[in-house]
């Protein structure tokens, strides 16, 4: 005869399966809770779901909104129910707003918060007597973290010059205010979609400068090698000094100071302050390029943005240990083949005025029904530590001293206190050529923090022209 099977076995079996089924339930549970309260609005905003023109044929799309209140889209419906998207503002928002059309898609927030705006919280009753009636119900609105003035401020600051502003606070990522410029105007996009594509090849009035655009950072990216430096000699960085005579010659390869300037003895924080390119060269070809690598990693080169939503283009940073004398002297000011974006740099300045802590950017605060009352919230997030407490406050003593007798020494004496660096970068082909940058930010007791990036295309030097530009948006904040 067999062996009987003893019962508990077989209790035991059927428990395992039993829990096992369980658990998987409960997984598929989880991960279906975590899908509509984190993943659903992704899959359902993504241009290519199909339920996005089921909801045009029901919800009237809602509109954008400054923080201050002001209206940036909003859709209009004329007497025999053709809908018509506005602009009111047309070009001052262009990029960061973006534009919706039915035959060229969407870009910016109208993009982004797609489904935002064509989903209605209105009251229950409402819809019902919408539906009922066979009428459109009213989209939610978008609430964006823009402050109106700010971006006027900016958008009057570049004045004809190609180039791009953004401003956003440190403490909290939020963006204030984004202008690229050359711009166009999203009230006529689809008439004149033609001539806008023609001048892509050319002037890229679609690209948004500020996020996308791609430049050498100049003596802006002196930020960082003073950082390196910092970093590799800890007990002796304020020891450093350097004879700058406005040349400096390493074998074959040759650099100058801007102008031939000669600044003469320097220690680390005066050759910040005077933005001497020798001295910085000197520095670079000190340091372990390796080291200085995984310094620029840390701070996000070669890789995509934490920013929510926002389309960027990632910066490059190519310097390692088989880089030549030539290539080791020209990235150690910011030229050679490093690459940034204006958000990039302004991130990297948030970092420093916020203590080393990066706040991942964000320019959509929250949505609303069209009765005001909120249906989802967006908080600040935090990045992470990308430089030390220490080594954010050396960098601010010496952004400062840029600003009370260096470079940027047009923002000094203002009703708030300015912190700063200026750049003047290099471009093409035609010595001379250069692109004027600004990166740094203000403290005032009575407002929030804000930091400024700009960069003014082919102007020439950062502190006749960049400087002058982030004064006018700084003086609109703390005026």
């Amino acid at each position: 005869m067999g062996k009987k099977k003893n019962p508990s076995v077989n209790n035991r079996e059927f428990a395992v399966v039993a829990y096992c089924f369980i658990g998987l339930f409960l997984c598929c549970i989880g991960y279906f809770v975590y899908f509509q309260l984190v993943k659903s609005e992704d899959f359902i905003n993504n241009s290519y779901n199909a339920r996005q023109e089921n909801f045009e044929k029901t919800i009237i799309r809602g509109k954008i909104l400054s923080a201050d209140g002001e209206v940036l889209a909003e859709t209009n419906t004329d007497s025999e129910g053709s809908e018509t998207r506005r602009y009111p503002y047309s070009e001052l928002f262009s990029h960061i707003v973006g534009y919706s059309t039915k035959d060229h898609g969407r870009s910016g927030i109208e993009a982004w918060a797609n489904f935002n705006l064509l989903r209605s919280n209105a009251f229950f009753l409402e819809k019902t007597m919408d539906k009922v009636t066979d009428e459109k119900s009213i989209g939610d609105n978008v609430i964006t973290s823009l402050q109106y003035p700010l971006q006027q401020a900016a958008y009057d600051a570049l004045g004809e010059f190609d180039g791009a502003i953004v401003v956003m606070e440190p403490a909290t990522g939020k963006i204030l205010a984004m202008v690229s410029k050359p711009d166009f105007d999203p009230n006529t996009v689809s008439e004149n979609w033609e001539q806008i594509v023609a001048d892509e090849n050319s002037k890229s009035p679609l690209l948004n400068r500020a996020s996308q655009g791609l430049y050498p950072p100049g003596s802006t990216f002196k930020i960082i090698t003073a950082l390196e430096y910092i970093r590799q000699n800890p007990n002796d960085y304020q020891n450093y000094a350097y004879s700058c005579s406005g040349t400096i010659q390493e074998n074959n390869s040759k650099l100058s100071c801007f102008s031939g300037e000669v600044h003469g003895t320097v220690d680390l924080k005066r050759s910040f302050v005077k933005s001497c390119n020798t001295s910085f060269a000197n520095m670079g070809l000190s340091l372990d390029a390796d080291q200085m690598k995984k310094t620029c990693d840390g701070l996000l080169f070669n890789q995509a943005l934490p920013v929510e939503k926002l389309e960027t283009s990632k910066s490059s940073f190519v310097l390692n240990q088989n880089s030549s004398t030539s290539e080791v002297m020209e990235t150690s000011i910011g030229q050679g083949k490093t690459l940034v974006t204006p958000l990039h740099m302004l991130m990297i300045t948030s970092a420093v005025a916020n203590d080393g802590v990066l706040m991942k950017p964000y320019v959509i605060e929250s949505t609303q029904n069209h009765d005001g009352q909120t249906v989802k919230t967006y908080e600040s997030k935090e990045y992470g530590l990308v430089l030390t407490k220490e080594e954010a406050g050396i960098l601010r003593e010496y952004m400062r001293e840029t600003v009370t007798s260096g470079t940027a020494s047009k923002l000094n004496g203002m009703s708030y206190e300015a912190y700063g660096k200026t750049g003047s970068a290099e471009f093409g082909t035609n010595k001379g050529d250069s692109h004027a940058w600004f990166v740094g930010f203000a403290h005032r007791e009575d407002k929030a923090d804000i930091a400024v990036a700009v960069i003014v295309e082919k102007a020439g030097i950062g502190s006749a022209y960049a400087v002058p530009a982030a004064k006018e948006v700084l003086d609109a904040y703390y005026r």
